[in-house]
């Protein structure tokens, strides 16, 4: 894969070093950490702040961490750097995984979003020092909708700790309903003197070494980090730099069905059902599906080998100036940026839906155990598609800060932030692009779905028995190019009085304005008979390959009945074939006129009152936090809507939708709340802490849920074509969120606890779908041509026939337009809806608030120290409900709760004197991750449960010179997604473990 390398190796790691060996890493001891009941954008703590820690290691951090839980206002978690410029996880979302409550997604082997609590990322609130954060990503095939923060995007090198938010408080921003998650950075004036320390990794990824070698990147790979701060003699002045670089090469073996599965009653004669009894081929079936009974046929299988380079380069710095003993001001610059290149090679067959043989599992819903598509003759399309993608994210934060101790009783905190999150293509190309390949010369498919990894069993025509180089073309193309920008304005005043009886008043007044633009563009070409003809192709363009070797952790692999076998291909070299094949090159690079552009604006205005107080001299000692803030939001949306002028039919189920030019449409949107809050906790004993919460938050809808205008989806099909409208007067989603938890803090850094939580949510984002015929596009199926075919003898589902029969009898007329034929003898071209023709339907979906749901579950953690022993442990588990679950027996659109989850982690640690040992596992039970699949249809989609086991080894050579060894993945676990029942396989992955030598060297 180094042909998309865009710096020699080299250069990239001479650049690392002198980056980081100029900005030196900081601190030998970690700073005693901000208490958790700290209001975010302040720096007013509660009375009850925290004991200084400086302790520094695992004990130390989990120690520092229970503290954050015993001493908070409400119930937070927290994690603290084992010392500045070590976190316990290379990986921040890894890191908070460990936390009752959170779990995560992982994507590329890494975890990238959270849900807490069973709520979702997109509600989940991220703040980087008090600051909320903009978050941007991008789809392969569309434009994003997502408001999550990926924390894929930061190093945990510079963090030195992060709360977690479960319950409200007037003074929390609002966006969080499952939690508020805040990020936070060192500050030089809080470890006066000066400091420095450098840090180097070498990375081995072994999924890399599971890849075709031409797809393999470098088998060892750079990190680099490092801090460096300083301190005037007199503590008035501080600096803080801070930078990281980081190169991963590795990749994934995938097996699965990306396009889902059609879902149909025992009793349906539809398209793509098996025949009935009595009907020809009936016969081939086995263990029939009741005519109750739900099944589901799958519309392709597909086995891709993905190679993937990544650099991830982070900094951040902090000026700090005390003017006056009371006044200390702050100004910050954080910078990430992360850049990822994929290449990818594969094989597939799709199903058209012909004669076929299948047997089944037990009803009520029947899982296939095999499927067979009978090929006779054996001209079908065998693909070997390739695809390239290249994306960077980019985020940059300015903030300025100004905390004032009027006095000892006032205190005030002004704070200011511009923060901007961007992610975009990073090729010429694109941001996913795709270049079909085929060969047309595919026999009957046979597939065995009865294990994790389905098999396929392929014959091949013209007696061949493998793969024919000389018969191989690019057909269909894609180059997409998704774009999303996300800018927030944001400022706050926030005050802290504290009255002679020690309670205190916090109050603020704020105002955030956020920007969201999400684009997207696509040029695509469906000419799936063929971009020429093979003779357009040189041989030596086709590289033979075998796939199944990496795949060998998944359960069913190395069966020797399987079809092994790819074609490995240069991107580059084929992308110019084919445009040269074309006639245009324009046809096969991005088009820089996007044809999906939302854009929204969000202006909010927020107030808050919190009194509290404490009453220590009760028989049982009591604290209150009361408060409610006040949030007002306006919303401004609008979107480019391209205008739809006519329907062509050019491949058996595929019509896309003819766009002419696009015009920008909108509307807008207002609400407002009052969110009460309360917090009670009871000091039962000394180390015996009773805790109760009540309060409301509010969850903003996702950005494509608020657009303006309305988008069509440009591929059409036989039964219609579909589309989607924004809704901007939607209402966010509004949570009652009650809290209990028993905390016993029965020994030193050791404690137990039981929580519970629910969460009564209203306006739940519902879909409402009505079939529209008002854009008066007419559609060829079902007129005059369609008709004459059927007529003379081409069956309904039989659209080769159709097509061959239009366009060798209608070649010429009006909306006919005859290609050449392809390998197999069936006609190409475009068949174009007519005045006269039936006008086509479209079914348009629109987000409306239509549903209210509840949650509510269990945590339970135990923290252990074993004396002075250095050994550790560190167990937690989380039970969520809901009643709103997905039902399998029910064909259609359905609203259930996703990523909704049971999770658990146990950790082990020994720590004593040079040596330093922590082996950690984390895992989530089954959930549903999405109800709809990858062609947009109303079908679940589940992640399986995944257990992962890492190990973290230290050894501190000197005071000065440290030495560590991890391992992620110990144990090669693979993730998988299925349907509506086990068999109906999505996606199922390897990677493989992945290891990373050390060591950190402190200068001062």
């Amino acid at each position: 894969m180094r042909e998309t390398r865009t710096l020699p190796r080299t250069r990239r790691l001479t650049s690392a070093l002198l980056f980081a060996l100029s900005t030196p890493l900081a601190a030998q001891t970690a700073p005693a950490p901000q208490s958790a009941s700290t209001v975010p954008g302040s720096s007013q703590a509660d009375p009850a702040t925290l004991d200084t820690v400086q302790v520094s290691g695992i004990r130390g951090s989990l120690t520092s961490s229970m503290n954050v839980k015993r001493d908070a206002q409400g119930i937070v978690d927290g994690i603290v750097a084992e010392d500045i410029g070590k976190f316990p996880d290379t990986n921040l979302a890894e890191s908070l995984q460990r936390i009752s409550g959170v779990s995560i997604d992982r994507s590329l082997g890494e975890g990238s979003r959270v849900t807490v609590r069973g709520v979702g990322p997109d509600f989940n609130l991220v703040l980087l020092n008090g600051r909320q954060m903009p978050g941007a990503s991008i789809e392969e095939s569309n434009a994003s909708n997502s408001r999550a923060f990926d924390f894929a995007n930061l190093a945990s090198e510079s963090i030195s700790g992060i709360e977690v938010f479960k319950t409200s408080r007037a003074s929390t921003p609002t966006g969080g309903i499952g939690a508020t998650i805040n990020i936070k950075t060192a500050r030089p004036l809080d470890n006066p003197g000066m400091h420095a320390n450098v840090g180097l990794k070498g990375v081995h990824d072994s999924s890399n070494e599971n890849l075709p070698g031409r797809l393999q990147g470098d088998s060892l790979t750079p990190e680099i980090s490092g801090i460096f701060s300083n301190t005037s003699a007199d503590g008035r002045f501080g600096v803080s730099l801070s930078g990281s670089y980081q190169e991963r090469d590795f990749g994934y073996s995938q097996v699965g069905v990306p396009n889902g599965w059609r879902a149909f009653r025992g009793d349906s004669t539809a398209y793509g059902t098996i025949p009935q009894p009595g009907t020809p081929g009936s016969e081939n079936i086995v263990n029939r599906p009741g005519p109750n009974d739900i099944y589901s046929v799958p519309q392709n299988l597909n086995y891709r080998v993905v190679g993937v380079e990544r650099q991830r380069t982070n900094g951040q710095l902090t000026l700090q100036y005390k003017p006056l003993d009371n006044i200390t001001t702050t100004l910050d610059y954080t910078y990430s940026e992360n850049k990822i290149q994929q290449q990818r090679n594969e094989m597939s067959v799709w199903f058209n839906y012909g004669p076929s043989a299948s047997a089944w599992t037990k009803g009520p819903v029947a899982g296939p155990i095999t499927y067979s598509e009978i090929v006779n003759p054996p001209t079908s399309d065998l693909a070997t598609a390739g695809s390239q993608a290249a994306t960077r994210n980019q985020n940059k934060s300015l903030g300025f800060n100004v905390d004032w101790a009027v006095n000892d009783q006032f205190k005030l905190n002004f704070d200011i932030h511009r923060s901007i999150a961007e992610a975009g293509a990073d090729s010429p190309y694109g941001s996913s692009n795709s270049l079909g390949v085929s060969g047309f010369y595919r026999g009957t498919s046979v597939v065995d779905f009865s294990k994790d990894f389905p098999v396929l069993q392929q014959q091949l025509g013209f007696g061949l028995n493998g793969l024919d180089p000389s018969r191989t073309l690019v057909t269909g193309s894609a180059f997409r190019n998704s774009y999303m920008k996300s800018e927030i304005d944001q400022a706050q005043v926030n005050g802290d009085f504290t009255f002679e009886n020690y309670s205190q008043l916090k109050f603020g007044i704020g105002s955030t304005e956020v920007k969201n633009r999400s684009a997207f563009s696509n040029v695509q070409r469906d000419t799936w008979g063929g971009n020429g003809t093979a003779a357009d192709y040189a041989d030596d363009l086709w590289i033979p390959s075998s796939f199944a070797q990496y795949f060998d952790a998944i359960d069913g692999s190395g069966n020797p009945a399987q079809f092994n076998q790819l074609f490995l291909f240069d991107f580059e070299r084929v992308r110019q074939a084919a445009a040269q094949a074309a006639g245009d090159e324009s046809l096969y690079r991005i088009s820089p006129v996007f044809t999906t552009d939302r854009r929204v604006t969000e202006k909010s205005k927020n107030a808050y009152l919190q009194w509290g107080n404490s009453w220590d001299d009760l028989r049982v000692p009591i604290s209150l936090a009361a408060g409610v803030r006040y949030e007002e939001t306006k919303v401004q949306a609008q979107a480019l809507v391209p205008v739809a002028v006519g329907i062509d039919w050019v491949a058996n189920n595929e019509l896309p939708i003819r766009l002419a030019d696009s015009a920008f449409s909108g509307g807008s949107g207002k609400y407002e709340y009052w969110l009460p809050s309360l917090d009670l906790s009871f000091k039962l004993r000394e180390d015996l802490v009773l805790r109760g919460s009540y309060g409301e938050t509010i969850g903003r809808p996702g950005w494509g849920d608020i657009q303006g205008g309305q988008t069509l989806n440009q591929i059409g099909r036989i039964e219609g074509g579909s589309g989607q409208e924004g809704n901007p007067g939607l209402k966010p989603l509004l949570s009652h969120n009650i809290d209990l938890s028993l905390e016993w803090y029965y020994g030193e850094a050791s404690y137990a606890s039981v929580g519970f939580f629910r969460k009564n949510i209203d306006n739940y984002v519902g879909v409402t779908t009505r079939n529209d015929t008002s854009l008066g596009l007419h559609t060829p199926v079902g007129g005059a041509y369609w008709n004459q075919a059927l007529a003379n003898g081409c069956a309904t589902a039989d659209l080769t026939c159709i097509r061959n029969y239009i366009f060798r009898n209608f070649a010429g007329q009006p909306g006919v337009a005859r290609g050449t034929d392809d390998t197999n003898g069936n006609a190409t071209g475009t068949i174009s809806g007519q005045p006269g023709d039936p006008v086509a339907n479209f079914s348009i979906t629109a987000p409306a608030n239509q549903r209210s749901a509840s949650l509510d579950g269990w945590e339970f953690n135990v923290q252990h120290m074993f004396g002075q022993s250095g050994f550790g442990v560190s167990a937690n588990y989380t039970k969520v409900d809901s009643g709103l679950t997905y039902n399998n027996y029910v064909i259609g659109e359905q609203f259930a709760l996703e990523g909704l989850s049971d999770s658990a982690n146990l950790v082990g640690f020994y720590e004593k004197g040079q040596w330093q040992v922590r082996a950690a596992y984390n895992w989530r039970d089954e959930f549903l991750a999405a109800r709809f699949d990858g062609s947009g249809l109303p079908n679940p989609v589940y992640t399986e449960a995944y257990g992962q086991l890492d190990l973290n080894i230290g050894y501190k050579w000197t005071d000065n010179l440290s030495l560590s060894l991890e391992a992620i993945n110990l144990t090669n676990e693979i993730q998988r997604q299925h349907g509506r029942q086990k068999n109906e396989i999505i996606y199922a992955t390897q990677t493989g473990p992945r290891y990373m030598l050390g060591l950190r060297y402190k200068f001062w």
